[in-house]
C-alpha cells in the first residue's frame, strides 16, 4: 500500500515571502552562535533531533506549482536526510572572528536548496578558541521572532537543562524586553492579531481590516527616501560584520540620565554611526533623514514558537541629519514617541491575509513600502538576561539578521543577550563594502553619547559644596 504524502497550503503572507526571493536578495533569516567551549556534531546533531524537528515545518519542502496559479504547499520531504541540513566546516587559516564574519556573509549569499526543506545549519571550527554555529532559515517558514523563540526552546539555563532532551521544550521562552520595540508596540498589535481569531469580532475585524487598508494607501503614497549610498541597485555578495559587546547596565545608565530607553540610546548611537560613514565618505549629511523599517512581533504572549509570519511595521525616521548626539537623541525621541500614540503608523503585514489578498497582492506591497519608503530593515531582539546553554555548552555570545525585503541593502540588527548588547549589520557588497565601518563607528558615537550624557548630568547637579567668603 502506497503512503500518502502530507500535504499542507502555505499561506498568502508565507507565500509572499517564499515568491519574493532573488538571486540579489535572498529571504532568510540568518543567525551566529559562538561557544567558547566547543560543542561536538554529534551534540548538536542530538539537539536538532529532539528540538528542532519536533516542528513538522523543519522536515517539510516547498512544492510551489506556479504554471497552474495554485498557492505553494509544503509537502512532507520523503527523502529527508538531515545529514544534508547539518553541514561540518573548518574555516581557512588564519581564522578567528574575520574568517567567521567573511563565511557568514558567504553563506547570506548562498541560496537554499529549493527541492528539501529550507534550512540548514553550519558547524563552523576555527573561528577562535571555540567554535560556532550558523543558522539559515527561509522567512517563508517564519519571522525573525519566531525563529529566534525556536532556537531558544532549543536551549536550557544550565548545562544540565540542556542535555534533557527528552524533557519538553520551553514553549515560550523569557525574553528581556526591557526598552524593547516589542514591548513598546506589541501590546496594541497582540490586541488587533486576537480580534482575528474571535469569530464574534466581525465588526472590529471590518474596522481593523480598513485601517489597515488605509494605513498602507498612506505609506505607499508617502515620499520615497532620499538617495544614499545606502540604496541603490544590488549585487549578489553579502558581507556580515557585528560589534564588540556593550554592558546593558552602561547603556540604561544613559538612557536614564537622558530620560530617554534603552531602544533610543542604541538607535541614536545607530544612526549617529551612519551619518560618520556618510560624512567619511564624502556625502552631503546636513538635513539628511531617512526612513528604517521596523518588524514588530504580533504574537500573544505564549505564542512565540507558533511558525509563519505574525508582525506589524512602524517606520522610523532616523534624524542623520543632526550632528550633536543629544540633540540626535532628543529628535529619535520626538520620533518614537510619535510613532507610539499615532494608531496610523502601524502597517500590519500579518493581518493582510484576512483581508483576502493573494500572494502576488501582498508581495506588491511589501516591496512598494519596504522599498521606497525606507533606506534599511531594522530589528531589534530581546535576547535573555542570563546565560544559555545548547548541547550542554555555553552559548558565548550570538547575532542574527533577518532579510532586507523589498531589495534594500542595509539590515541592522541589535540584540541583547546576558547583559550585553551588541549590534550586527548585514550588507549589500555593491553598496556597503566595509561593514566593520558602520560598527567601528557606532562603538565611537556610542561613547561620545556616554559622555555628553555625564557631563550634562554633572553640570546640571548643584554644587554641594558652600560658597566661597
Amino acid at each position: 500500500m502506497s503512503r500518502v504524502t502530507k500535504r499542507e497550503p502555505m499561506s498568502n503572507v508565507d507565500a509572499a515571502w517564499w515568491r519574493m526571493e532573488t538571486p540579489t536578495n535572498l529571504m532568510m533569516v540568518s543567525g551566529v552562535m559562538y561557544f567558547e567551549t566547543k560543542i561536538a556534531m554529534d551534540e548538536l546533531r542530538a539537539v536538532v533531533e529532539k528540538r528542532l524537528l519536533r516542528f513538522d515545518r523543519f522536515r517539510q519542502r516547498v512544492e510551489d506549482p506556479r504554471a497552474t496559479f495554485k498557492a505553494p504547499q509544503w509537502v512532507e520531504d520523503a527523502d529527508f536526510d538531515l545529514s544534508w541540513h547539518l553541514q561540518h566546516e573548518t574555516l581557512p587559516e588564519p581564522g578567528g572572528r574575520e574568517a567567521l564574519q567573511k563565511r557568514a556573509g558567504e553563506l547570506m549569499s548562498t541560496a537554499l536548496d529549493y527541492r528539501r526543506p529550507l534550512w540548514q545549519i553550519h558547524l563552523l571550527e576555527n573561528c577562535g578558541s571555540g567554535n560556532a554555529i550558523m543558522t539559515r532559515v527561509h522567512h517563508c517558514i517564519a519571522d525573525g521572532m519566531a525563529l529566534v523563540g525556536v532556537l531558544l526552546s532549543m536551549t536550557g539555563h544550565t548545562p544540565e537543562e540542556s542535555l534533557r532532551l527528552d524533557d519538553p521544550p520551553r514553549e515560550d521562552p523569557p525574553l528581556n524586553s526591557d526598552g524593547n520595540l516589542f514591548k513598546m508596540f506589541g501590546s496594541a498589535l497582540g490586541a488587533a492579531g486576537r480580534t482575528l481569531s474571535k469569530p464574534g469580532k466581525l465588526i472590529d475585524l471590518t474596522k481593523l481590516a480598513a485601517q489597515t487598508v488605509y494605513t498602507a494607501a498612506k505609506l505607499v503614497a508617502k515620499k520615497p527616501d532620499p538617495k544614499s549610498r545606502f540604496k541603490g541597485e544590488l549585487g549578489p555578495v553579502k558581507l556580515a560584520a557585528w560589534s564588540a559587546p556593550l554592558s546593558l547596565e552602561e547603556v540604561k545608565r544613559v538612557k536614564n540620565l537622558t530620560g530617554t530607553t534603552v531602544n533610543d540610546v542604541l538607535l541614536t548611537a545607530m544612526t549617529g554611526a551612519l551619518r560618520r560613514y556618510l560624512e567619511d565618505h564624502g556625502d552631503q549629511v546636513d538635513d539628511v533623514s531617512f526612513r528604517a523599517a521596523v518588524p514588530v512581533n504580533l504574537r500573544p504572549p505564549g505564542e512565540i514558537t507558533k511558525l509563519g509570519n505574525r508582525f506589524g511595521l512602524v517606520f522610523l525616521s532616523l534624524p542623520v541629519g543632526i550632528a550633536d548626539p543629544l540633540e540626535r537623541l532628543a529628535a529619535l525621541k520626538k520620533n518614537m514617541d510619535a510613532l507610539k500614540s499615532s494608531p496610523e503608523a502601524v502597517v500590519a503585514l500579518g493581518i493582510l491575509k484576512a483581508m483576502g489578498m493573494t500572494p502576488v497582492e501582498i508581495q506588491q506591497i511589501i516591496i512598494k513600502i519596504f522599498g521606497a519608503k525606507s533606506t534599511a530593515v531594522m530589528t531589534n531582539v530581546p535576547g535573555p538576561p542570563e546565560p544559555l546553554y545548547l548541547g550542554g555548552k555555553r552559548i558565548d555570545h550570538q547575532m542574527f539578521w533577518v532579510p532586507r525585503a523589498g531589495r534594500l541593502g542595509l539590515g541592522v540588527s541589535i540584540l541583547s543577550y546576558a547583559g550585553t548588547v551588541r549590534l550586527g549589520v548585514a550588507a549589500d557588497a555593491k553598496l556597503t563594502p566595509d561593514p566593520n565601518g558602520v560598527i567601528e563607528r557606532f562603538h565611537g558615537e556610542f561613547r561620545t553619547l556616554a559622555d555628553l550624557a555625564e557631563a550634562r548630568a554633572n553640570a546640571e547637579t548643584p554644587s554641594s559644596e558652600p560658597p566661597a567668603p
